[in-house]
């Protein structure tokens, strides 16, 4: 496993698979699968049995994981994905955008 360019709050875009093209912000992200959920996309329905949190049980809708490799950070000027870049700058290292060359 390799670093991983995103973290939880990023604003990405899908760029590959059934959802390309949705935008949404990252909940959560699963290291060891290399795999996030983004706020929106890729809802699945899930039959649930009642509960104690749930009497009524049913059937719910919440987000399943999606591969990190389909996700894009969405550059701040012009709005569509880019790739992520890392630089030192002030003696801190910061992600930029390799598309507008500005700090994410």
């Amino acid at each position: 496993m390799g670093k991983l360019k995103l973290k939880s709050g990023d604003n990405v875009v899908v760029t590959a698979g059934d959802h390309r093209g949705s935008e949404g912000k990252i909940l959560r992200i699963v290291r060891e699968k290399n795999k996030a959920i983004v706020e929106g996309v890729n809802m699945v329905k899930k039959h649930e049995k009642p509960s104690a949190a749930n009497p009524q049980g049913g059937i719910t809708e919440k987000e399943a994981l999606m591969h990190i490799s389909n996700l894009s950070i969405v550059d701040p000027t012009t709005g569509t994905g880019t790739r992520v870049g890392y630089r030192m700058e002030d003696g801190k290292k910061v992600r930029f955008s390799k598309k507008s060359d500005q700090a994410i």
